[in-house]
Formats: C-alpha cells, sequence, structure tokens
C-alpha cells in the first residue's frame, strides 16, 4: 500500500549514528525501523532486532526493508550493499572516507538497486552548497579558505562534507588545495587552504571565507545535533526507497520536497 511507512534496515545500529536514526524514527509516521545490522554483539538496539552482518541476506529475506541507512566506514558498507542488491533493498549511504576502488564498486551497485549516497545530509548544508557556487563565481580573485572541525573520534580527514565543498569551488574556479600551512609557505594566487580541526564531540563545523578587496565574506554551517543527519537520512530513504536503479544525490530530495 502507498500509505505505509517505509520500512527501513540501519547498517551500524549500534553505533552512535545509527542509534540516533533509530530514535529519530521513532517520532516519524512515514518510516519504520524494522532491522538493524551490527558487528556488535547486541539482540536489540531501542527495540529494533539486530542481526550479524554476516547473516544480512537472510535478516533482509525475514524482516523485508525497503532501504537500507548506512553510517558506518567503508568496507562495513560494501560488506552490506551485495545483500542488499539479492533482495532489491536501496541504499543510503552518509559513511565518508570511501577510495577511489571503493566508490567505484559502490556505483557499480547502482546498476542494480537504487543508491543515494549524500557526505552530509543536512538541508543546510544543500543550501550552503548552492551559495558557495554563486559567491566562487561572483567573487573572482578573493582568496579562499576553507575549515572544517569534527569531533575527536572522526578518522577521515577533510571531512566529505568539506570534499565536497573543495569540489564545488574547483566547479567554479581553478584552485589547488593546500592542507595546512607550515614553515616558509607564501600564499599562491590559485590555492585554496584547507584546515582540519578535531576535538570533543562537537557534531560538525563547516565554514568558507572568501577574502579581497579590503572585505571578507564569510559562508558556515554548524550542526548541533546528529539528529539533523538522521532525519535526513530517513527523508533520503523514504524518498528513493522503490525507485529505479540509479545513482541519486540528496539534493534531488531537497528539490522535490
Amino acid at each position: 500500500m502507498s500509505g505505509d511507512p517505509t520500512r527501513i534496515a540501519v547498517n551500524g545500529a549500534a553505533g552512535r549514528m545509527g542509534q540516533t536514526v533509530i530514535e529519530t524514527a521513532t517520532d516519524r509516521e512515514n518510516v519504520e525501523v524494522v532491522v538493524g545490522i551490527d558487528v556488535a554483539d547486541a539482540e536489540t538496539v531501542d527495540g529494533v532486532p539486530v542481526a550479524d552482518p554476516d547473516d544480512a541476506v537472510d535478516a533482509f529475506a525475514e524482516y523485508e526493508p525497503d532501504a537500507l541507512i548506512d553510517f558506518t566506514v567503508p568496507d562495513a558498507t560494501l560488506g552490506i550493499v551485495d545483500a542488499c542488491v539479492e533482495h532489491g533493498v536501496a541504499v543510503v549511504v552518509g559513511t565518508t572516507g570511501f577510495n577511489e576502488d571503493q566508490l567505484s564498486y559502490l556505483r557499480r551497485t547502482s546498476e542494480f538497486v537504487p543508491v543515494l549516497k549524500a557526505t552530509n545530509f543536512s538541508r543546510g548544508i544543500q543550501v550552503l552548497l548552492r551559495t558557495v557556487s554563486e559567491a566562487v563565481g561572483a567573487l573572482d580573485g578573493y582568496d579562499l579558505e576553507l575549515m572544517e572541525t569534527h569531533h575527536n573520534q572522526k578518522i577521515d580527514a577533510p571531512s566529505g562534507t568539506a570534499k565536497t565543498i573543495l569540489e564545488t569551488v574547483q566547479e567554479e574556479r581553478d584552485v589547488d588545495p593546500v592542507y595546512g600551512r607550515e614553515g616558509h609557505a607564501p600564499r599562491e594566487d590559485d590555492e585554496i587552504g584547507v584546515l582540519v580541526r578535531r576535538a570533543g564531540d562537537i557534531r560538525g563545523e563547516h565554514e568558507l571565507v572568501l577574502a579581497g578587496n579590503d572585505e571578507v565574506f564569510s559562508l558556515s554551517h554548524r550542526a548541533e545535533d546528529r539528529g539533523v543527519f538522521a532525519a535526513g537520512a530517513l527523508d533520503a530513504a523514504a524518498w528513493v526507497a522503490g525507485r529505479n536503479p540509479d545513482w541519486y544525490t540528496f539534493g534531488a530530495v531537497i528539490d522535490e520536497s
């Protein structure tokens, strides 16, 4: 039935983001988390049954999810997508840090099931990216500096979101990233500084500074709670479930909503 909630599986269900997705889903009528996948020795997370990744095929057969939400690490993501293909489960990926080979494998998965990947599921970040394009294009010649801050447990650096911002900048201007500076390092006209900080339990902060013409223009975004990413991922799962196999973006979700 079209009015039934989208049935969700959560990879990394016992992790911080996995738990946040499950908690956030309890307040929504259009989605229902029916099963979790995790290597942790946990039978349930917030009342949701949890299966080992090795048993994902059987778990999907039993609980029949429409979409999988994944906030884990690249190896864990790729370890679950074959089960999604076997059962026709759409894949929503918030994991970052993929290398080129891993990303290619994930893209091949989209030939069989819909895959929606985003480095950030915040609606505000989507607006920021569009504003970045306009600002960089309009303020030609201004110096560019990109800064990001995350919690002390984040593994990949720069963050996936920072890389997406950098790619957006490079679509408008031919600049090369300089990752931090040390010693004698005069600034070049065709560079963008990329600075990374890791501390405490900071959810995520990103800022792009454009400076020139005796003025400074700053575009920034700060996430106050992980729930913002969980909510966006749930929106994405409800949107992408049942669509044709293809590679989708969170921007498409925002455009349609």
